[in-house]
């Protein structure tokens, strides 16, 4: 090829990346790379799972993709939820509740997961000192981490709160 078509196909890819996102992207190079086709149904499940918020469970997103093509069925909502973690685009995570939840793959920032018990609400957070700490208690013992995840389960500020309101204890805080 010439100089000038490569430069053109590069704008090209460059075009279509900005256009349909950078998860998409690599969602359908991963479905040709591995012989499958990039379905429009597979096309707006994967888009709806990258604009939903984290911690979607399949039903909650089945119900969101559903809106938008009735046509769509919870196996294939599943099937797809399968390809992206093979893609590497999503988590599937379990809080405890007996659902999985998904989140998308984070780059190269890690969080971590404060769990309410009582409303099973979800809030990540990052911390440089805990991450530290854990990195020095692995070298201490000759641990070589690959992956890990904090997840801290309690009450959460809200719950606490309307548990005071009701007459009743709200359990301590650590400290």
């Amino acid at each position: 090829m010439t100089k000038e078509r490569n430069l053109y196909i590069k704008k090209l890819k460059f075009i279509f990346i900005i256009h349909m996102g950078r998860e998409l992207y690599k969602f359908n190079q991963y479905l040709n790379e591995s012989g499958l086709r990039a379905t429009r149904q597979r096309g707006i499940i994967a888009k709806t799972f990258f604009e939903a918020g984290p911690h979607i469970s399949v039903e909650e997103l089945y119900h969101q993709v559903v809106e938008k093509d009735r046509r769509i069925g919870l196996v294939t909502v599943y099937r797809t939820l399968k390809l992206l973690r093979g893609a590497g685009l999503a988590q599937g995570r379990q809080f405890g509740d007996n659902h999985t939840r998904y989140e998308k793959t984070p780059g190269d920032s890690h969080h971590d997961h404060l769990i309410c018990t009582r409303c099973g609400r979800i809030l990540e957070f990052e911390n440089d000192t805990i991450e530290g700490l854990q990195r020095k208690v692995a070298e201490e013992v000759g641990f070589a981490v690959l992956d890990h995840k904090l997840e801290l389960y309690g009450i959460c500020k809200e719950c606490r709160s309307r548990g005071k309101k009701a007459g009743r204890k709200a359990p301590p805080t650590l400290s």
